[in-house]
């Protein structure tokens, strides 16, 4: 018996070494998280219950700024439509268009390397420079999308000064600019089990077939991160609404970020800019919520645990 004990001893002390060297290496994680993350996020509540223009004293003014918010403010309704609608269209259509991309990228196609490379580079390219080529496209007369419509006998558009089509044209500029989500879905398919298609081959299932009941499985998890980071990014757009278009034509595209940006830094009401930010948050969290509440329906665990 007691040779049989000490070794458990052992592995015991053993396990609760490592567990108290686990819990040492956390502590950087947790203090990042609480003063990058919480503190801020407790901060931006605290400043938007009070009237701050940032010169003066901050004043205690309850939750004013959010009845003014929502009953007063001319923006605010326009605002949350135009942010939900451009998310709506760039998070399907970056999605959409990566996974295409990557599917092409993961076949054995000449030059492999170097086409990667090409659709990712537009990611890490500088926002003012990206925006600037882009607005050259969309020129009303001289623009290149608008020189190839006249070539084919079609009518101008105007993609940055009509209201109908300037979220459209702002969110096919971020679907471009999905170089990072090619690249996850990439490293994801280069991970999907080979053995599953070629099973799946010598049983006859074509290539739709394998596509369906085995490669989006086996993807779903990277579908389900790609999806949440897609649409946290997107519900915060205000680069292409400050490089572009100032929030017009009308308010066609005042997002809620350009709008907290223009209550902060052109009208100086801090206390005001803060509550705009927490509906952001408030908006973030209600869809991040709904992803994760609806994940482990279509989610797929090669483990079978689905809890």
């Amino acid at each position: 018996m007691e040779t049989i004990n000490k070794p458990m001893k052992r592995r015991s002390r053993y396990n609760s070494s490592e567990a108290r060297v686990a819990y040492i290496c956390l502590i950087p994680a947790f203090l990042g998280l609480f003063f990058l993350t919480y503190a801020p996020l407790v901060g931006v509540l605290g400043i938007s219950l009070t009237n701050w223009t940032g010169l003066k004293s901050p004043e205690f003014i309850g939750f004013d700024n959010y009845v003014q918010l929502f009953t007063k403010d001319p923006y605010i309704k326009d605002s949350i439509i135009a942010t939900i609608y451009f998310a709506f269209l760039s998070v399907i259509g970056s999605m959409v268009y990566s996974f295409f991309v990557a599917m092409l990228l993961n076949r054995k196609i000449p030059a492999r390397g170097l086409l990667r490379a090409i659709f990712y580079v537009p990611f890490v390219l500088p926002a003012a420079a990206i925006y600037v080529g882009w607005s050259w496209l969309y020129e009303a007369n001289f623009g290149f999308f608008n020189y190839l419509l006249s070539k084919v006998g079609l009518d101008k558009v105007l993609f940055i000064a009509d209201s109908s089509y300037v979220v459209p044209s702002l969110s096919l500029i971020s679907v471009w600019l999905s170089g990072n989500l090619i690249v996850i879905f990439l490293a994801g398919l280069q991970n999907v089990p080979s053995v599953y298609h070629e099973a799946a081959e010598m049983d006859g299932a074509g290539g739709w077939k394998r596509f369906i009941h085995i490669t989006l499985p086996s993807m779903s998890p990277i579908i389900f991160y790609n999806l949440l980071m897609s649409l946290i990014a997107n519900l915060q757009v205000v680069t292409p609404a400050l490089a572009l278009t100032n929030g017009g034509p009308g308010n066609s595209s005042r997002f809620l970020t350009y709008l907290m940006y223009d209550q902060a830094f052109v009208n100086y009401k801090l206390g005001y800019a803060c509550a705009t930010t927490f509906v952001i948050f408030a908006i973030l969290a209600a869809f991040t919520a709904v992803l994760f509440k609806t994940s482990n329906r279509w989610i797929y665990n090669e483990g079978g645990d689905d809890k």
